[in-house]
């Protein structure tokens, strides 16, 4: 791996396939063009599942199709939801892995994006979901006209977290400028 180029995404992911085994259920909180669902797919093998969230069409259709290519539409569920409702399709302690990509969807329109409101109830609600030894993965991107003000909420709120169950590592990227997104790894346990 070129460290030079080391991306937040690459990073999650690195920490994601050292966690996720097959017959996992995991949680793609923001579906968006289908990578990160397929990974976790290609992780939780035929006995695993993997359901997979996003309000925008253009994201269910862009999953769905990745999925299909690859072969993994029965170890998937997509919905069209929003990731603040994913208590709904889940029970308490059951969840290996979820993760988030807070911002826009890449290629898609810019005024359509997370907000910090319903991104803490997601989080909020996938800490519950997480079995111990679970862990959950953020990518927080920001820059342009939006994503400041949910930034500084979830850095605020992620710094709440209660220790004594979670363990929560931010990091940031020092020497990257033009807003370098920020990674979040969360692993539940004591």
């Amino acid at each position: 791996m070129d460290l030079k180029s080391f991306s937040a995404l690459e990073w999650a992911h690195k920490f994601i396939r050292e966690h996720v085994k097959p017959g996992d259920l995991c949680i793609d909180a923001t579906a968006g063009r289908g990578h990160d669902t397929a990974l976790l797919c290609s992780l939780v093998g035929e006995s695993g599942h993997v359901t997979a969230f996003d309000i925008q069409p253009d994201a269910i259709a862009s999953t769905n199709g990745r999925l299909a290519e690859l072969g993994y539409t029965d170890r998937a569920t997509v919905i069209q939801e929003s990731h603040s409702r994913m208590e709904a399709y889940a029970q308490p302690g059951t969840i290996s892995c979820i993760t988030f990509n807070f911002g826009w969807l890449p290629g898609g329109d810019h005024h359509i994006f997370t907000h910090a409101d319903t991104s803490i109830a997601a989080i909020e609600q996938g800490l519950t979901l997480l079995r111990e030894d679970g862990i959950m993965s953020l990518c927080i991107y920001y820059g342009r006209e939006t994503g400041f003000a949910e930034r500084d909420a979830l850095l605020a709120y992620l710094r709440t977290i209660d220790s004594r169950q979670y363990t929560v590592m931010i990091c940031e990227f020092a020497n990257r400028s033009n807003c370098p997104p920020i990674p979040v790894l969360i692993w539940k346990g004591k």
